[in-house]
């Protein structure tokens, strides 16, 4: 067995009685698929635990689930935005197969079909990739949210090619650390819970298996064997309770939720200032509101190429909406959109394909509807914040 894995980065801990066997390995790495089938083939093991939550374990072993997302479930859910970050980073994956030759998570893939064909337990480490994204989400504050969402659907779905220092990071193990390469390590409220949280995670996951087997194989990114080796050299005890602490999501904070409140009840003073002074005024104000709030929210439907019913539904919804929190321009605009055009079988069995190229995402329905959610929805807070400045400023 050291013959094979002599040229990997690994560590080898006993854990109670059992050993584990912890191969950091590249994602897009021929070499590391190679030495995770030798390994599993050689019988040392009688487990294998993989860098998986899952999630990303069903997209990696039935490619087609897509094909059965419910579009009108998932947008009433207000799990939009999950789902298209999801997409988004299956976007870049694709990207990276078509660029380098070389599928990222091959290591993955060979780990559980060596594993199924020895009748091997598969044991998923990682923490679900919903959960990750919800506490980096709830880590920052709420004006950088759209910021880094953006800036991670942008350099996903880029035309530019996958650059050279990408690569090497992926070749150092971490393909969501590489999916948020726009943001820098120093940003520790994002690196956080995005690769020291999941190092600690995914070494108490491992700790809560280890009594019932022998030898684990555990295959996990390269840029995790440090920090879980370290972890992994203390005392297990308390390991479910790690788990327990990092798969929740931390509540928010209440005054955030409070500002979209406060903002409404600023705009509905100007409103009634506006009006008892007199009632052209008012009016006026109140037409600056949908004016603007509509007007930004639709330009977002037209850059979206949304139906021309979905642009005047835009139009409408983003000044009723933005005066109510609990439901956003974005989510109405998407139901429209997915009612007049409605999805095809082909436009779920071809979502993977398609979006991993730019125009891909304008081209297929499915996709054409979330890109519809995250620009009205950015419209329109545009419009709630430009809108509510011309108010007041009329007013002072």
């Amino acid at each position: 067995m050291k013959d094979i894995i002599a040229s990997q980065p690994y560590h080898e801990i006993n854990i109670g009685e059992t050993k584990v066997t912890l191969l950091g390995t590249a994602h897009v790495s021929k070499t590391s698929a190679d030495v995770v089938r030798d390994l599993l083939n050689s019988n040392h093991f009688d487990a294998v635990a993989i860098e998986l939550c899952p999630s990303r374990h069903n997209a990696l072993v039935n490619p087609d689930s897509l094909a059965k997302m419910d579009l009108f479930q998932v947008i009433k859910e207000k799990k939009t935005a999950m789902v298209m970050a999801n997409l988004a980073l299956g976007s870049y994956q694709q990207r990276l197969a078509e660029e380098i030759g070389i599928e990222p998570g091959a290591e993955m893939k060979a780990a559980i079909n060596v594993a199924s064909e020895k009748h091997l337990p598969v044991i998923l480490i990682d923490r679900d990739i919903g959960i990750t994204f919800k506490r980096v989400y709830s880590n920052v504050p709420f004006w950088r949210r759209f910021t880094i969402f953006g800036g991670l659907l942008g350099s996903l779905i880029s035309r530019e090619k996958v650059s050279a220092e990408d690569i090497e990071k992926l070749k150092e193990g971490d393909m969501l650390e590489t999916a948020f390469s726009h943001v820098t390590p120093s940003e520790r409220d994002i690196f956080t819970p995005l690769i020291n949280e999941r190092d600690q995670y995914m070494a108490a996951r491992l700790q809560c298996e280890t009594g019932d087997y022998k030898h684990i194989l555990a295959v996990v990114g390269a840029g995790h064997l440090r920090g879980m080796n370290e972890i992994l050299q203390t005392p297990p005890e308390g390991a479910n309770d790690t788990v327990k602490r990092l798969d929740e999501t931390p509540p928010p904070s209440k005054w955030p939720k409070m500002i979209p409140w406060i903002i409404i009840g600023l705009i509905m003073i100007g409103f009634a200032i506006g009006f008892s002074r007199n009632s052209d005024l008012g009016w006026e104000l109140v037409l600056d509101w949908v004016l603007i709030n509509g007007g930004l929210a639709a330009v977002g439907a037209l850059l979206a190429n949304a139906h021309p019913i979905t642009v005047i539904g835009a139009f409408i919804a983003a000044p009723i909406t933005s005066l109510n929190p609990t439901i956003g321009a974005g989510m109405v605009t998407a139901l429209i959109e997915t009612y007049f055009r409605k999805p095809k079988v082909e436009d779920f069995a071809a979502l993977r394909k398609d979006t991993a190229h730019l125009k891909g995402w304008w081209g297929n329905r499915v996709s054409r509807v979330f890109l519809v959610f995250f620009f009205c929805t950015l419209g329109s807070a545009l419009g709630t914040y430009i809108a509510g400045f011309r108010i007041f400023d009329k007013l002072t």
